[in-house]
C-alpha cells in the first residue's frame, strides 16, 4: 500500500510527528547531526517516510515435500496476509542433483521443496500471479537454473519479463565460508553470478540478482560485528567482479540486496542494521564511485534466528521471535520472515506458520512502532553501539583487503576460523551458565506444552522420482540433448551462461543434467 494513514497518533491521541530530531525535545543539547531518513549515509533508513508510507514486506519462508504441497502452503500464506513468497529448496535441488540420484536418497523434500524440472516449477507457482507477487528464492549454487525456470514459467504464461519481481540469494562466497552448498570452484561460480547480473540487467530489470547473506554466517556462529564485516566484504567482492566483467556500477548496484540475521540482543541488533546501512553507502560512494543514489542503498531482508530456537519448551520461542522481529523493524528492514516456534523440531505446521505471520502483523498494526520513523535515533546507547560495530567491522574489512579480498581470505580460511572460534566461545559460555538460555540451561521444566508437529510423507520420494522419470520418457530427447550441448559450448567458451541455461530448461533438461554439464567443464570445489 502506498499510504497507510492520514494522521498518526498514539492510543492516548498524542500526535506522532514521524521523524524526530534533537530540536523536538525541550532543553536537549545534542552536538551530532544524524541526518534524516532517506538521505546519505542512510543511518536512519533508506526511505524518507519508512513504514509510514509502506510497511515492510511480510514474507514467510516455506517449501517442503513436493511442488504441489508447497503451492498449497503458499496460497494459504497469501490468503493469511503474506505479501511475498520465500521459497526453500531441498538439498538435492540446492546441490544440483536430480531426485533419482543416489546422493539424493533420503533428502528429497526434507528441508525444502524438490524441484527437478520446469514441470515442477509450473506446479509450484500454479494459480499464483507472478506479475503481482514478489518471490524470493533461497538458492545459491543452482541460482541461475532456478531463476531460468521462473522466467520460463513466466514466459509460458505470457508475462513480460520486466513484470517479474523477486530475489535470488545467489551468494556463493558465504557458502564457502559458512554453509557448504557449493558445487564449482570460486572463479566459475563468480562467472555464473556476473552472468546473472548481466542477464537480469537486460531482461528482468525488477529482479534482485543477489541477496548478499549474513544470515548463514551468523547461523554458523559469528557475532554481530563479524556478520556485518564478512557480509559487506563479500559484497565488495561481488561489486568488483561485476566491474571487472564490464558492468557500470550504477547499472547493477541498485538491484543488489542483502539478507541479515536478527538475534535476541535487542539494542545490538538495531545498531547492527544502522551500522551496516551507513557502511555500505559510504563504501559504494567513496570506494566505487557510485553516483546514482539508489546504488548507495543497503536494502535488506531479515529472518529471525533459527539458531536461537530451542527444542526444549518450544513455545518459549514465540517471545524470542517477537523480540527479534521488533529489532529488525526498528533497525529499518525492507522485508521480514519470522520463524515458527516448532522449527527446532520439524518443518513448520500451518498453525505455527500462521502465528509467526501474525507476530509481524501485531508489530505492524498494534505496537505503534511503524508510525515512527527511526524512533531510536539519538539514543546514547544505540548510537554508541552503532559507531562501535562500524569501527570493528571496518577493521575486519581492512584485514580482508590486505589478504587480497574476500575470495583470497576464504581460501586462507580467515573468515571460517574467526567464526569457528566465536561459536566455540559462545557454546562454552552456555555450558558454564555464563549465558542464560531460558528453558535450556536455566528455568527448565519437564512439563513443557505439547506441540503438534508437521509430519513428512514417506511416499514423497518415490512419487517425485516417478514424476521425474515420466518426464524423461516423454520429452523430445533430441531437443534436450541439443540444448545441453549448446550449454556445454557456452561454458567452454564465452558468452552469457544464463541464456543457455534458459534454453536448456525450456527444452525440459533437469537441474541435475544442467549442473552435470557445468561440473564436467568447471570441475568441483574441494574445501581444503
Amino acid at each position: 500500500m502506498s499510504t497507510r494513514k492520514e494522521r498518526f497518533a498514539t492510543d492516548a491521541d498524542l500526535e506522532i510527528k514521524g521523524c524526530y530530531r534533537p530540536a523536538d525535545v525541550d532543553g536537549l543539547e545534542y552536538d551530532r547531526d544524524l541526518g534524516d531518513p532517506g538521505t546519505y549515509p542512510y543511518t536512519r533508513g533508506v526511505r524518507e517516510t519508512m513504514y509510514r508510507g509502506r510497511l515492510w514486506t511480510m514474507r514467510q519462508y516455506a517449501g517442503f515435500g513436493t511442488a504441489k504441497e508447497s503451492n498449497e502452503r503458499y496460497k494459504y500464506l497469501l490468503d493469511a496476509g503474506s505479501k511475498g513468497l520465500s521459497v526453500a529448496f531441498d538439498l538435492p535441488t540446492q546441490m544440483g542433483r536430480d531426485s533419482d540420484h543416489e546422493l539424493a536418497h533420503g533428502e528429497i523434500g526434507k528441508v525444502g521443496v524438490a524441484i527437478d524440472s520446469i514441470e515442477d516449477m509450473r506446479v509450484l507457482f500454479d494459480g499464483i500471479p507472478l506479475d503481482k507477487v514478489s518471490t524470493s528464492m533461497t538458492i545459491n549454487s543452482t541460482a541461475a537454473i532456478l531463476l531460468s525456470l521462473y522466467v520460463a514459467v513466466g514466459d509460458e504464461r505470457g508475462i513480460p519479463r520486466d513484470k517479474l519481481a523477486g530475489t535470488i540469494q545467489n551468494d556463493i562466497l558465504k557458502e564457502y565460508i559458512a554453509r557448504g552448498t557449493y558445487i564449482y570452484p570460486p572463479a566459475s561460480s563468480m562467472r555464473l553470478i556476473t552472468d546473472t547480473f548481466l542477464f537480469c540487467n537486460e531482461q528482468v530489470p525488477r529482479w534482485n540478482t543477489i541477496s548478499i547473506s549474513g544470515y548463514h554466517i551468523r547461523e554458523a556462529g559469528s557475532d554481530a560485528v563479524q556478520e556485518v564485516a564478512f557480509t559487506l566484504s563479500n559484497g565488495i567482492a561481488y561489486v568488483q567482479a561485476a566491474l571487472d566483467a564490464g558492468l557500470d556500477i550504477d547499472a547493477f548496484a541498485p538491484r543488489l540486496a542483502f539478507f541479515f540475521n536478527v538475534h535476541n540482543n535487542f539494542l545490538e541488533e538495531v545498531a547492527k542494521f544502522r551500522a551496516a546501512r551507513r557502511m555500505w553507502s559510504r563504501l559504494m560512494r567513496e570506494r566505487f564511485g557510485a553516483k546514482n543514489p539508489k546504488s548507495l542503498l543497503l536494502r535488506f531482508h531479515t529472518q529471525t534466528a533459527g539458531v536461537t530456537l530451542q527444542a526444549e519448551q518450544p513455545l518459549v520461542n514465540v517471545p524470542r521471535v517477537t523480540i527479534q522481529a521488533l529489532a529488525a523493524v526498528l533497525g529499518g528492514t525492507q522485508s521480514l520472515h519470522t520463524n515458527s516456534y516448532d522449527e527446532a523440531l520439524a518443518l513448520p505446521s500451518e498453525h505455527s506458520a500462521t502465528l509467526a505471520l501474525r507476530t509481524q502483523q501485531v508489530i505492524a498494526h498494534e505496537s505503534g512502532v511503524a508510525d515512527f520513523i527511526d524512533p531510536l535515533a539519538g539514543s546514547y546507547a544505540v548510537e554508541s553501539l552503532t559507531d562501535t560495530i562500524e569501527a570493528r567491522a571496518l577493521d575486519y574489512i581492512a584485514r580482508i583487503d590486505e589478504m587480497g579480498g574476500a575470495t583470497q581470505a576464504i581460501e586462507q580460511g580467515f573468515q571460517q576460523k574467526k567464526i569457528e572460534r566465536r561459536a566455540y566461545e559462545h557454546q562454552l559460555a552456555v555450558e558454564r551458565n555464563e549465558r542464560i538460555v531460558v528453558g535450556t540451561n536455566e528455568f527448565r521444566s519437564d512439563d513443557g506444552a505439547h506441540v503438534d508437529l508437521a509430519k513428512s510423507n514417506p511416499a514423497l520420494e518415490r512419487e517425485q522420482v516417478e514424476r521425474l522419470r515420466a518426464l524423461r520418457s516423454r520429452r523430445n530427447q533430441d531437443e534436450t540433448d541439443r540444448a545441453l550441448r549448446a550449454l556445454r559450448d557456452r561454458a567452454e567458451g564465452q558468452g552469457n551462461l544464463v541464456e543457455s541455461i534458459l534454453g536448456a530448461v525450456t527444452a525440459m533438461a533437469t537441474i541435475g543434467e544442467i549442473s552435470d554439464v557445468m561440473r564436467d567443464v568447471f570441475g568441483t570445489h574441494q574445501q581444503s
